[in-house]
C-alpha cells in the first residue's frame, strides 16, 4: 500500500519477528515462562516503526493471538509517533486497518477484527482535527470511539476529546445514521426473498445494530423548542421519569434528524420489516434470537424513547402517532399472554417477550395514564392497563412456579411490568388525568390474582425445610420493594383491594380461631383413652390435608399482614408514616368509620395481635366497632377525616399503644435469640411510637411502659440483648424523658432509668477482686452492656434532660479510668469506653457551663493519658500477617473514636466556654487536643488512611486544628508535623488556608512564622528540604492544573493558595515560568502565559487578605481553570 510507513522490510527479519511473536503467544497460552514472553511481546510494542512487521503478522500468521497483538502494536505505535508520520502514513495506516477488516469480514476469529476496527477508529480520532472534512466523509469509522465514555487514552488534552465530541455529532452522525439505513435498504429485499440463510444478513444485523448504537448517543448539541403546554394536554409527559431499575435516557437528537426519523416514514420501514421477517420465520422458533431479530428489536425499543424538537410542533400529534405505531406493532411480540408464557415455560424463547415490555416501559414513562391506556384502545377492545395487567398475571405466576430458580424471564419481566405500573401509579396523587374505571378494574383483578398467588406460593412453603425452594428466604430489601409495587396497584383500585384483603385475613384468622378451640376442647378430654384414641385417628386424617396444622394458615396470615402494611402506608424509611392519599381521597360514600374498609382492616390486624399475644385477652372482648363512629360530613373529606382520626376516640389510642408497648416487652423477653425481630421491635417499632411528641406523652403514662422501664433498669431478663439493641433501647427510653412535661418527674424517671445502671458500672468498677475476675466472660459481657446502655443514654441528651445525664456521666467517669487501666488488653472494651466518651461529649458540648466544661476536659485529657502510657492500639511488627490484620481492624475503631473525640472537644461551644474561664487549674483545651494528636497521629498509616471513613475523621481534625490554632502548628514536633501531607491540599483547603494565613500575618509582622517547619520533597536532584508553604503551594497548583478537580470546590482552593502567593511569590514565578517553557504548542504556551498573567493582575488584585481582595481572586481563579483546564488535563 503507497504511503505504508516504515521503509522497506527485509522478509527474514519479518519471519522472524513472526515466529518470536508467535512463540510467545504460545507460551503465554501454556503459562509456560510467562514473563519472558510478555518481555518479547512488549519488545514489538515499544520499538520504533514496527509497522511493516505487523503488516506481515496480520497477513501471514496462522495465529488469531499473534495477529491480535499486531494490531494492538500499530495502535499504540501510531499513538506515540503520530507527530513524526507524515499525512500519507496517517492516512494509509487507517485505510489499511479498514480494508483489513472488510477483507476478514467472514474470519472466525472476530476478536482480531474488532481490534483492528478498534485500532483504526483511535487513528481516525487521532487526526480528526488535522483532516478536512471531505476526507473524513470518506472513511467509515467505528463511533462508539468518540463517545467520552468510551475513548481511548492518548496523552491528549480534554478540549481536544470535546471538539471530536461535537465535530461528529454535529456534523457526521446523521450521515453515519443514513449509511448504516441505505445498507439495511439494500439489503432488505434479498432478505425477505431468500429461502436460505445468505450473507447479507450479516450486514444487514451490524448496519441495524449501528444505527441503535447511533440513536444510544448522548446528544448534547442540539437546540430544544418544546411546548411543555401542548405536550401536557396531548398527554404526553413534559417531565423526565427518573426509573428505579432501569437506566434509560431520552433520546433528543434534534429537529435536524426530523425528515430521517419522523418524516420519512423510517420508523413504520423498521417496524413492517422486522414483522415481515417475523411472519417468514414463524416455524423457527430460534429466530427471535438471531442478531438480525436482536438488533432490530434493540432499535426499535430505541425509537420508542425518541423525544424533544424532533417531532413537528403540532400539539404532539406527531409523537402520539409515533408511540401507536410501535405498540402496534411491539403487542404482537406480547399477546396473547398466557399463550406466549406457555410456550416459553414449554422451552420458547422469551427474548421478544422481554423487549415487549420495555416497549411498554417507555412509552409509560413518556406518556400520561390515560393517554397510555387509550393507546391500544384504537386497535383493541381494551386498553393498554388491561394487557398491562394480564402481562403481569402471568410473570407473577411464572416467579411462584420457579422459585428454586435464581434468575428466570419471569423475574426479569415482572421487574420491568412492575417498574412500568409504578411510573403509571406513582404520580397519582398529582396526575390530572388518573387510570380509568376500566383501568382501575384490570388493577383490581391483578392484585386479586398476586394476592391468590402468593398465598398459594406461602401454604405451599410451609412445609418445606430445604433453602432451594424456601418461598421467603429472600432479601427483606428487594421483598419490601416488590410488595410496595404491588401496593401501589391495590391502592389505584383500594375500593375493592382493601375489603378483599379483610375478607381474606377475616377467613385466615377464623380459620385459625377454630383450630385453637380444638385444641382446647381436645385436652380437656384426652384423659380418658376411647377419646384419646378417636384424637389420634383424627390427627392422622386431617393431617394428610394439612386441615388440624395450623403451619399454613400462619404463613398466609404473615404474608397478609406484610402485603397489608404496605398498602396502608408507604415505607417513611425516616420519616413520620403517613396515610397514602389514595386512601384519604377514597372511599366518598362511607360515612361511618365502622363501615370505613381501612378503619375495619386496621381494627382486624390489631385484634388478631394482641389476642396473639394473651389468649386471656379474647374473654374481654373486641374493641366495640360502635366506638369508632366518626363525625358527619361529605365526600372525600370525610373519609380523610375518618383515617386522620383512627383511635381518637374513647381512649382507643391509649389501647393500641399499650398493644404495642406490651408486644414488645414480649419479644424483647421471650423471643430469645431472635435477633430480627428484636431489631425490629427496638429500633423500628418503639423507636416510632417515641418519635411523635404527642403519642410518647400518652405512652410514659401507661403502666406497661414503667413495666418496660423498670425491666431494663434492675431486671436482667434484658440483658440477653445485643450490644447494639442495648444502645439502641436505651437511647428510646432516655428520649421518652423529655415527654415528660414536669421537669422534676422528666429528671426523677431518667434517674430511675439509668441509676442502676450507673450504679452498676461502678460496683463493678469498685471491686477489691476486680483485677483476678475482670478477665472472666461473663464479667466482661456485663461491663460491656452496661456501657452500651450509658452510651445510649448519653445520646438521647435533650435541654430538659441534659443535667441529669450530666450527672450519670459524671459519676462514672472515674470508673471509665480505672476500667480502661484494667482492661487496656481489651480491645473491646476499650472501645466501649471510647465510644461512650466520644457520644457523651458530643450530646453535651453545647449545653455545659464553665465549670462541667472544666471537669469533662480535665476527664479527657487524663483519659487521652492513660491510652498513651499503655500503648493502646500499637501494633507489633513481629505479629503475623493475620494478627497484623486483626490488630489493624481494632487500632482503626479506636483511631474513628479517638478521632471523633478530639474534634468534638475541639467544637466552638467548648473552645466559648473555656475562653471565658480564666480560674486557676482550668484546662488549656489546645493541651487536650495536641496530647490527643500526638497519641493519633503515631498510629496512622497509609494503609488505615485508606477506609474511607477513618481518613475523613482525620482530615476533618486537622483543619479544624489549624483554623482554630495556627500558633500551636509551630510548636510540633517534626514527627508530628510531618504527618500534615499532601491529602490536606485535596481534603481540607480550609485547613491549609488558615495555616498559610497565620504564616503570611506573621511574616509580614516581622516573626518567623512556619519558616522554621521545613519538609522534604522530591526535586530534579533529589529530596530537598523546603518550607511547608513552598510544599503546600507546589501541591495546590499540582491539584488545579493537572488532577481532576472539581469546580465546586474552587472558592476554597482560592482563599487556600492566595496566602500562599504572598510569602512564595519567588517560587511561584519560576514554577510559572518553567510550566509554560515546557510547552511545545505555540498556540497553548501563549494562552497559559496569558491565563497566569491574568490570574495575579486581573480585577485590581491587592496584597492583602481582606474580604473584598479574597472575592476578586476567587472570580479571577474561576476564569483561570476554565481557560486552561480545556488544554491542561491530559486524558
Amino acid at each position: 500500500m503507497q504511503g505504508f510507513p516504515g521503509g522497506t522490510p527485509d522478509p527474514q527479519q519479518l519471519q522472524s519477528t513472526m515466529l518470536a511473536i508467535e512463540q510467545a503467544c504460545s507460551l503465554i497460552q501454556l503459562h509456560i515462562n510467562p514473563s519472558e514472553a510478555e518481555k518479547v511481546i512488549s519488545s514489538l510494542h515499544s520499538s520504533l516503526m514496527p509497522y511493516q512487521a505487523c503488516r506481515y503478522i496480520l497477513e501471514t500468521s496462522q495465529m488469531p493471538n499473534a495477529r491480535f497483538q499486531a494490531a494492538g502494536t500499530i495502535g499504540d505505535a501510531a499513538v506515540r509517533e503520530w507527530g513524526i508520520l507524515a499525512d500519507d502514513n496517517k492516512r494509509s495506516l487507517i485505510l489499511y486497518c479498514l480494508n483489513y477488516v472488510m477483507e476478514h469480514a467472514s474470519s472466525p476469529d472476530g476478536y482480531v477484527q474488532s481490534k483492528v476496527s478498534a485500532v483504526a477508529a483511535r487513528l481516525l480520532k487521532r487526526g480528526w482535527v488535522e483532516f478536512p472534512d471531505q476526507e473524513k466523509a470518506t472513511i467509515f469509522f467505528e463511533i462508539s470511539e468518540f463517545s467520552p465514555l468510551t475513548a481511548s487514552a492518548m496523552g491528549l488534552p480534554k478540549e481536544f476529546h470535546e471538539k471530536c465530541e461535537w465535530s461528529i455529532e454535529v456534523h457526521f452522525l446523521k450521515d453515519f445514521y443514513c449509511w448504516a439505513q441505505a445498507a439495511v435498504f439494500n439489503t432488505a429485499d434479498k432478505i425477505v426473498n431468500s429461502n436460505v440463510t445468505i450473507p447479507e444478513e450479516r450486514a444487514c444485523s451490524a448496519a441495524v445494530r449501528l444505527m441503535f448504537q447511533i440513536l444510544s448517543w448522548n446528544f448534547k448539541h442540539t437546540v430544544e423548542h418544546d411546548n411543555s403546554d401542548a405536550k401536557i394536554n396531548s398527554g404526553l409527559r413534559s417531565d423526565t421519569i427518573n426509573l428505579k431499575k432501569f437506566e434509560r435516557s431520552l433520546v433528543k437528537p434534534g429537529s435536524l434528524w426530523r425528515e430521517i426519523l419522523i418524516s420519512s416514514g423510517h420508523t413504520a420501514w423498521i417496524l413492517n420489516f422486522y414483522t415481515t421477517l417475523r411472519q417468514k420465520y414463524s416455524y423457527d422458533t430460534l429466530w427471535v434470537d438471531s442478531p438480525l431479530a436482536v438488533s432490530c428489536r434493540q432499535l426499535i425499543v430505541q425509537l420508542c424513547s425518541l423525544a424533544g424538537s424532533v417531532f413537528p410542533n403540532d400539539n404532539g400529534d406527531a409523537q402520539v402517532k409515533h408511540l401507536m405505531h410501535i405498540l402496534s406493532a411491539a403487542v404482537l411480540w406480547i399477546e396473547p399472554p398466557d399463550v406466549i408464557a406457555t410456550s416459553i415455560r414449554n422451552g420458547g424463547s422469551e427474548s421478544e417477550f422481554i423487549d415487549g415490555c420495555h416497549v411498554l416501559l417507555s412509552v409509560a414513562s413518556l406518556t400520561t395514564a390515560s393517554l397510555f391506556d387509550n393507546l391500544l384502545k384504537s386497535i383493541r377492545q381494551y386498553g393498554t392497563i388491561n394487557l398491562l395487567s394480564a402481562l403481569t398475571s402471568e410473570a407473577v405466576k411464572s416467579v411462584l412456579d420457579n422459585q428454586s430458580e435464581e434468575e428466570t424471564w419471569g423475574s426479569d419481566a415482572l421487574d420491568i411490568l412492575l417498574e412500568t405500573w409504578n411510573v403509571i401509579l406513582g404520580d397519582t396523587d398529582t396526575d390530572k388525568s388518573p387510570i380509568s374505571v376500566d383501568g382501575a378494574h384490570a388493577a383490581s383483578s391483578l392484585f386479586k390474582i398476586i394476592v391468590d398467588s402468593h398465598l398459594k406460593a406461602a401454604a405451599d412453603s410451609a412445609f418445606e425445610d430445604t433453602d432451594d425452594t424456601e418461598y421467603f428466604h429472600v432479601s427483606v430489601s428487594k421483598r419490601d420493594e416488590q410488595l410496595a409495587l404491588y401496593a401501589l396497584i391495590a391502592r389505584a383500585a383500594a375500593d375493592t383491594t382493601i375489603p378483599y384483603l379483610a375478607q381474606l385475613f377475616s377467613e385466615r384468622f377464623a380459620r385459625l380461631s377454630q383450630l385453637a378451640r380444638e385444641e382446647m376442647l381436645y385436652a380437656s378430654i384426652l384423659r380418658h383413652p376411647w377419646f384419646y384414641a378417636l384424637y389420634c385417628c383424627k390427627i392422622l386424617l386431617s393431617n394428610k390435608n394439612g386441615e388440624s396444622d395450623p403451619t399454613q394458615t400462619l404463613e398466609e396470615l404473615y404474608w397478609l399482614l406484610l402485603i397489608t402494611s404496605h398498602v396502608l402506608t408507604d415505607s417513611g424509611e425516616g420519616e413520620t408514616l403517613l396515610i397514602p392519599e389514595a386512601l384519604q381521597a377514597g372511599f366518598p360514600n362511607v360515612l361511618e368509620a365502622a363501615q370505613h374498609p381501612v378503619v375495619t382492616l386496621s381494627w382486624s390486624i390489631i385484634n388478631f395481635s394482641r389476642q396473639c399475644l394473651d389468649p386471656g385477652i379474647r374473654a374481654k372482648g373486641q374493641v366495640s366497632r360502635a366506638e369508632t363512629d366518626g363525625v358527619g360530613l361529605n365526600g372525600s373529606q370525610h373519609s380523610r377525616k375518618l383515617l386522620n382520626t383512627f383511635a381518637w376516640e374513647n381512649n382507643q389510642g391509649e389501647l393500641v399503644l399499650d398493644f404495642v408497648v406490651l408486644i414488645s416487652m414480649l419479644a424483647l423477653t421471650t423471643y430469645q435469640g431472635e435477633n430480627e425481630l428484636q431489631t425490629l421491635t427496638c429500633q423500628k417499632l418503639l423507636a416510632t411510637v417515641v418519635r411523635r411528641k404527642h403519642t410518647c406523652t400518652c405512652l410514659v403514662q401507661l403502666d406497661s411502659w414503667r413495666d418496660l422501664t423498670r425491666a431494663f433498669a434492675s431486671g436482667r431478663s434484658l440483658l440477653s440483648l445485643s450490644g447494639r439493641l442495648q444502645r439502641s433501647l436505651a437511647e428510646t427510653l432516655a428520649c421518652a424523658a423529655s415527654c415528660i412535661k414536669d421537669p422534676e418527674a422528666s429528671a426523677q424517671y431518667l434517674r430511675e432509668l439509668m441509676g442502676p445502671v450507673a450504679g452498676c458500672l461502678v460496683e463493678n468498677a469498685s471491686r477489691s477482686d476486680l483485677k483476678s475476675v475482670a478477665q472472666q466472660a461473663d464479667v466482661i459481657y456485663m461491663v460491656c452492656c452496661l456501657l452500651e446502655r450509658l452510651r445510649g443514654a448519653a445520646r438521647a441528651a435533650q435541654p430538659r434532660t441534659q443535667k441529669v445525664l450530666f450527672e450519670m456521666g459524671h459519676t462514672v467517669m472515674n470508673s471509665l479510668l480505672t476500667l480502661l487501666e484494667v482492661y487496656k488488653d481489651e480491645s473491646t472494651v476499650v472501645y466501649m469506653i471510647l465510644k461512650f466518651v466520644v457520644d457523651f461529649v458530643d450530646g453535651q458540648a453545647v449545653f455545659l457551663d464553665a465549670k462541667e466544661t472544666s471537669a469533662l476536659v480535665s476527664f479527657c485529657l487524663r483519659l487521652l493519658q492513660i491510652y498513651s502510657s499503655h500503648n493502646i492500639g500499637k501494633v507489633m511488627l513481629s505479629l503475623s500477617s493475620s494478627l497484623r490484620s486483626e490488630s489493624q481492624a481494632e487500632k482503626y475503631k479506636d483511631l474513628r473514636a479517638l478521632l471523633r473525640l478530639l474534634t468534638n472537644i475541639c467544637s466552638k461551644d467548648l473552645v466559648g466556654f473555656l475562653s471565658d474561664s480564666n480560674g486557676e487549674g482550668s484546662p488549656d483545651i489546645a493541651e487536650v487536643i495536641y496530647v490527643g494528636l500526638d497519641i493519633v497521629t503515631p498510629l496512622i498509616s497509609l494503609d488505615l488512611l485508606k477506609y474511607p471513613k477513618l481518613s475523613r475523621d482525620y482530615f476533618v481534625l486537622t483543619s479544624h486544628l489549624l483554623e482554630v490554632y495556627p500558633e500551636k502548628v509551630a510548636h510540633l514536633n517534626r514527627d508530628a508535623f510531618a504527618r500534615i501531607d499532601s491529602d490536606i491540599v485535596e481534603r481540607c483547603l480550609a485547613g491549609v488556608n488558615a495555616l498559610a494565613s497565620y504564616n503570611f500575618r506573621e511574616r509580614l509582622g516581622g516573626r518567623e512564622g512556619l519558616n522554621s517547619q521545613l519538609m522534604e520533597a522530591e526535586g530534579s536532584h533529589g529530596k530537598v528540604q523546603e518550607s511547608i508553604s513552598s510544599h503546600f503551594l507546589r501541591l495546590l497548583l499540582q491539584l488545579l492544573l493537572f488532577e481532576d478537580f472539581r469546580m465546586e470546590l474552587a472558592s476554597s482552593a482560592a482563599d487556600a493558595l492566595l496566602p500562599l502567593l504572598f510569602c512564595e511569590q519567588e517560587l511561584y514565578q519560576r514554577l510559572v515560568h518553567e510550566l509554560v517553557e515546557k510547552q511545545q504548542n505555540p498556540t497553548v504556551k501563549s494562552r497559559l502565559a496569558s491565563a497566569f498573567h491574568n490570574l495575579t493582575s486581573s480585577n485590581n488584585l491587592a496584597s492583602s487578605l481582606d474580604r473584598p481582595n479574597r472575592q476578586k481572586f476567587r472570580k479571577n481563579l474561576r476564569t483561570f481553570l476554565a481557560d486552561v483546564s480545556s488544554f491542561m488535563q491530559i486524558k
